[in-house]
Order: C-alpha cells, then sequence, then structure tokens
C-alpha cells in the first residue's frame, strides 16, 4: 500500500473512531507536551544565563580575587572546612593584583550584603548595599537616569554619597525626586547623588534594590566588620586578556603568600566562565529531572497505542483475509499498520507540542522563569513521536500481518 494512502486510512479511521483515537493520543500529547515546556524552560534559563545574568550578575570580560569561589557546586563538607582555613584577603594583596591588571582594564574593590535602610516617606527596609569604587558602574555598565555616579575622587575621600536602584528611590522617595535626599544606611547618613537605570530582575530577584557607597565610608565596615576586602572585581579590555591578568594576579598572590611549587592555590581567581560552568551542570541536572515525567508520559502513550492497535487488528480481522485474498503480501499488512499507528502518534505529538509551548509561555507569564521554544526540540519531538507510534505498532502490525487468511475470512 503506497505511504499516502495508509497515512489516509489512518486519518480516516481517526475521524470515524473519535473517542477511541483520543485516548489514543493522549499518552504521546501529554509527554510531548511536558517535554517540550520542560526544554523550553531550560533553554530559556541557559539563554538568559549566558546574556542577561553573565551582564548584570557577572559582568563581560571579568575576573575576580576572592577568599574562596562564590559559585561552588556539589560543595562537600571537606571543601568548605578547607575554604574556613584560608587566610583572608589583606588590603596590600588587593593591592598587589590591582598592581598586575592589563592595561585598559577597569578594577574596583566589591563588598556587598543585604541591610536595612531608612529615608524619605518609606519604612525601613531592606537593601542590597554595596561598598565599592567608582570602575564598579562601567564593569557592570548601570546607566544613570537621573544625577550622576560617585568619582573616584570622592571615593578616596570618603564622600557619604549613594546612588539608588529604582525599586529603592520608588520606595523611600514615592512620587518625588530623590536627588540630594538623604537615606541612612546601617545608621550612618547618605546623600542621593543619582539613581541606576531600571534592571529588571534576575530569576525573580529584583536587581533594583540596590544603593551603592564609596568602600572608604563607614558602610564598609558595617558590611566587614573585620575590614578585610571581599573581592577584588577586574574587568579586562578583551576576553584574551582575561586568561593573561589571571595568571599574573596568581603568580603575585602565591609569590606573597610564600606558596611552593605543587602546593594548591589558598585563594580563589574566578571567571565568567567559572560560574557559567556551575549553571552548565545545573542546567543539566535540570534537563535530566524534568524530563523524568515527560518519559513516563510517553511510555503510557505507547502502551495504549499498542493496545489500541490489538484491539483494532481484532475488529479489522476479515478486512485483514479479505486484503490478503486480493494479494496483499506481509509486508504490506505490515506497512499499513505500522504508518497508522504512526501517524496517530504524530497527530498526538503535534497537539503536545502546541500544548507545550503554550505552557511555557503561560510559565513565563506568571512566574519568574523564563522560557525559549527551540526550533530543534519541536523536531525531536515529532520525531520521538514517530517513533513511540512505530515502536509501539511493531507487535499489533507484525500480529496483523501473521493471521492466516482463510481464518480471517470466517471471522464475522
Amino acid at each position: 500500500m503506497p505511504f499516502l494512502e495508509a497515512v489516509r486510512l489512518a486519518l480516516n479511521t481517526i475521524r470515524v473512531q473519535k473517542l477511541k483515537s483520543f485516548f489514543t493520543l493522549l499518552g504521546v500529547m501529554i509527554g510531548v507536551m511536558f517535554l517540550i515546556a520542560v526544554i523550553s524552560i531550560v533553554e530559556g534559563m541557559g539563554n538568559y544565563v549566558e546574556n542577561d545574568f553573565a551582564g548584570k550578575i557577572i559582568g563581560v570580560n571579568t575576573y575576580n580575587l576572592r577568599r574562596r569561589p562564590e559559585f561552588t557546586p556539589n560543595e562537600s563538607e571537606a571543601q568548605w572546612r578547607e575554604y574556613m582555613r584560608r587566610p583572608r584577603l589583606a588590603m596590600s594583596e588587593v593591592e598587589l593584583v590591582r598592581g598586575t591588571i592589563p592595561p585598559g582594564s577597569h578594577a574596583a574593590l566589591v563588598n556587598e550584603n543585604f541591610l536595612y535602610a531608612v529615608g524619605g516617606q518609606g519604612r525601613p527596609r531592606q537593601v542590597q548595599a554595596v561598598a565599592t569604587e567608582a570602575d564598579y558602574f562601567t564593569i557592570k555598565k548601570f546607566g544613570i537616569t537621573l544625577g550622576r555616579a560617585f568619582s573616584q575622587q570622592e571615593v578616596l575621600a570618603g564622600s557619604r554619597v549613594v546612588v539608588i536602584g529604582t525599586e529603592v528611590a520608588e520606595h523611600f522617595f514615592p512620587g518625588l525626586d530623590p536627588i540630594g535626599r538623604e537615606l541612612r544606611i546601617a545608621g550612618s547618613p547618605y546623600e542621593v547623588i543619582g539613581t541606576i537605570e531600571k534592571q529588571g530582575t534576575v530569576f525573580g530577584f529584583s536587581m533594583d534594590r540596590l544603593a551603592i557607597v564609596p568602600y572608604t565610608t563607614p558602610l564598609y565596615r558595617a558590611l566587614r566588620p573585620r575590614g578585610d576586602p571581599e573581592t577584588l572585581l577586574v574587568q579586562a579590555p578583551s576576553l584574551e586578556l582575561v586568561g593573561e591578568g589571571i595568571e599574573t594576579a596568581r603568580e603575585a598572590m602565591r609569590s606573597v603568600r610564600h606558596l611552593p611549587p605543587g602546593k594548591a592555590d589558598n585563594f580563589a581567581l574566578e571567571t565568567q566562565d567559572s560560574a557559567m560552568e556551575f549553571f552548565r551542570g545545573l542546567k543539566s541536572k535540570m534537563v535530566v529531572f524534568g524530563t523524568a515525567l515527560p518519559a513516563i508520559g510517553l511510555i503510557v502513550g505507547a502502551l495504549v497505542i499498542m493496545n489500541i492497535m490489538l484491539v483494532a487488528v481484532a475488529e479489522r480481522t476479515r478486512e485483514i483475509g479479505i486484503r490478503k485474498a486480493l494479494g496483499a503480501t506481509r509486508g504490506n499488512i505490515l506497512s499499513q499498520f505500522l504508518i497508522e499507528a504512526a501517524t496517530l502518534s504524530v497527530i498526538g505529538a503535534a497537539i503536545g507540542i502546541a500544548g507545550g509551548i503554550g505552557l511555557a509561555k503561560l510559565v513565563q507569564a506568571t512566574t519568574p522563569l523564563p522560557a525559549a521554544v527551540a526550533l530543534w526540540s519541536i523536531f525531536a519531538a515529532l520525531a520521538l513521536g514517530a517513533g513511540v507510534g512505530i515502536v509501539a505498532g511493531v507487535y499489533p502490525a507484525s500480529r496483523a500481518a501473521r493471521l492466516d487468511p482463510i481464518a480471517a475470512l470466517r471471522q464475522e
């Protein structure tokens, strides 16, 4: 039987036996729908991390010096204890590394945590307090919508000025121009000199709760009571110079800490790739766990298709006998039922794809999770649907092909 004729017969069967066809398609529909939704969310998160997250949280072409890594996937208790035994960064070490950065780079000492702020008309509220230097605005590519950012001269002078995010401005100074007003953070007053353009959210966390001040103000001690710096953030002019900057910084740190050859670093030098590796590992785990339920749905769908096709073979025994009596070979019968099973499965997969795209968009609209439908996942889902139908239809089709035409013609 020609392929198109077999497809036409399958579609005619779906039209005539609507309820049976619906239950045949249901398992594949549900499995493919959740599969597309999961892949879309994972792809969306991957794109978001590599583009928005890398730019807003980490920075482009950056590396940093810290006491311990900021991103530590699968950290064991032994690793954590080793990190805690490490000596704290000294300001002299930070300045030594600062002297090794490639020409044309930007560097900023960064110390941050959540602290309560008070000011204007708003109630006390936690803000993301950052004690840093003037280059921090350049590294993070923060645009200033009102006022200005503080200068390095103000950092050296210890000026009590603050640049705030839009959420902080709206909470403490609703309907007012915040420039020139006072905001108290950890008990110390700061004059608002600028507001940062809206940054949006990262995985549901607002990036507009910022309050950025010079690290030479009292906020530094509020954030780091021991006086040790938290992070030196460096942005190289190009990706090629990132590796060079890291190696010269490592040599300087190992030298000043008298680490012999072969002994591991007792400090952390991280790049954007270090953080991205953490999220790639997280992404792969999400794919594994997220596809478990759709896989179960597809298995159930295959079993349903197999059972329905077995019923179809039993109901169409006389039809099979007539076709064999008219010259149809075993191969003709086998291909007919396989194509019917695959057609049913592909239609279910197509409906599931539409439902999966809709579910992904719904999740994106109602939750902080991003979603991006990957074109390859649509073709993969269609191929998977056809594969499920073929695998599930092999036994019923072979059973139909093996029927004795004489016995089949006697079937009423």
